[in-house]
């Protein structure tokens, strides 16, 4: 394999789609939600930490190898009133083509009465659900580089109302001898092949990111820094309800920052931050504090842990148990656990 043209390739492919930012990820915005409990504790972003964490891999895939082979896992999220969904994971390796994942993910709203134009209902129900069936390869070129990409299937299922979408994310990553990583992340370059739904057909909702992990030599501690949306630079929006009280209620002038003010909130807006502190070989700490989201999740009057996320990482004999909570929310945080374990240990005798 000619390593050099093999990156020139990865880099050609992260930079040749389409840098149109969205407001709203529409129809497939379920495709950025993730079902690691791992992944939510450290922001719920595209981080770039190498191991053998093959949750990792779903946002990353440069971050599939080897040292993954026959791992399973198994997520369940416990998100707002009757909405619950989950994830299965599996990986193998073969020896001259790479690494592989398999992902499927499923997202249940509970069930929904059906109502006429009047709002009269008969008792009659339905669940409307979505799905993304996903396959990722990643493979080490050198010591210091690794390339990967998934493919995806993604579909919504509302009532009788369906789409598809077909899209791809692809990644590479260099890591250093001493302990650094960074990561390239390019995710669902895509299109809609069908849908049933009234008016143009719904874009996916791309994302180019850029992140970097280490792990300190003499401290147990990994850090990790993402620069989410590259796509986008103002990722502000205006405030209809103006319920941070930026007019005026007497002149109707809006109060502007300055451009000092502007610039830094739009910076911190990209950026997340995370870190996990291992306190022995079995137990591990995580948190992680995401600006942008605190930004447009909190309220006036009761700020909260908006933007925050924490979560726990157990080793218990053959498997590996993480739970985390990510405050989206004041009035709600989602609840996220993974069991994940490696057939090959969990079978031998």
């Amino acid at each position: 394999m000619n390593i050099k043209r093999t990156i020139s390739i990865v880099i050609m492919l992260l930079f040749v789609v389409e840098f149109q930012g969205q407001t709203s990820n529409g129809a497939y915005s379920f495709l950025d939600m993730t079902s690691s409990a791992r992944v939510a504790a450290l922001g719920n972003t595209d981080l770039s930490i190498y191991d053998s964490d093959i949750q990792l891999g779903i946002n990353n895939p440069s971050l599939i190898n080897k040292d993954m082979h026959n791992d399973i896992v198994l997520s369940y999220v416990n998100y707002y009133d009757d909405i619950n969904y989950g994830m299965v994971q599996y990986s193998r390796t073969f020896e001259k083509i790479g690494s592989f994942a398999a992902t499927m993910q499923y997202h249940s709203y509970g069930n929904m009465k059906y109502a006429d134009e009047q709002g009269n209902v008969d008792g009659s129900t339905f669940s409307p659900s979505d799905y993304n069936f996903m396959i990722g390869w990643g493979r080490q070129l050198t010591p210091h580089w690794s390339i990967g990409a998934n493919i995806k299937f993604a579909g919504i299922q509302y009532e009788q109302y369906k789409s598809f979408a077909l899209a791809v994310d692809v990644a590479g990553s260099y890591h250093t001898e001493d302990g650094w990583n960074f990561s390239l992340m390019a995710r669902n370059i895509g299109y809609e092949l069908y849908s049933n739904f009234e008016g143009d057909r719904n874009k996916l909702p791309f994302r180019l990111s850029a992140g970097m992990s280490k792990r300190l030599e003499h401290v147990p501690f990994v850090f990790s820094v993402v620069y989410e949306n590259i796509q986008k630079w103002d990722l502000t929006y205006e405030d209809p309800l103006d319920l941070e009280g930026n007019t005026d209620p007497i002149t109707g002038e809006v109060k502007k920052q300055s451009s000092t003010a502007k610039f830094a909130d739009n910076l911190m807006r990209h950026i997340v931050f995370g870190g996990e502190i291992y306190i022995g070989k079995n137990l591990v700490l995580r948190a992680a504090y995401n600006y942008g989201m605190r930004q447009n999740m909190k309220t006036p009057a009761k700020k909260g842990m908006c933007g925050f996320s924490y979560g726990v990482g157990i080793n218990i004999w053959k498997l590996s148990i993480n739970y985390s909570r990510s405050e989206m929310h004041i009035y709600g945080s989602p609840n996220y656990i993974t069991v994940a374990t490696n057939l090959d240990r969990l079978f031998k005798k």
